[in-house]
């Protein structure tokens, strides 16, 4: 199994199946996520499929996605 890091290049995950939201409109500035096979979820923009992408705990993102949900980030639309 491949050992992914933070700031590895998202180009050289073997295996990252990338999806991005159906909300993201089509304007090329997106959130890109893929499941890895050892359960880590990785994050790259779309705009840079190449560059380095930001690899997570399955922990770490719930924690986040609560957050979003409960509304903790919606200080960053205002």
């Amino acid at each position: 199994m491949q050992r992914v890091e933070n700031g590895a290049m998202a180009s050289g995950i073997q295996g990252a199946a990338w999806r991005k939201s159906s909300r993201s409109g089509g304007n090329g500035n997106c959130v890109e996520v893929a499941t890895l096979a050892g359960g880590e979820v990785a994050v790259r923009n779309s705009r840079f499929p190449d560059g380095p992408a930001l690899v997570y705990t399955r922990q770490e993102i719930q924690a986040f996605m609560e957050g979003v949900k409960g509304g903790e980030f919606d200080f960053t639309l205002a």
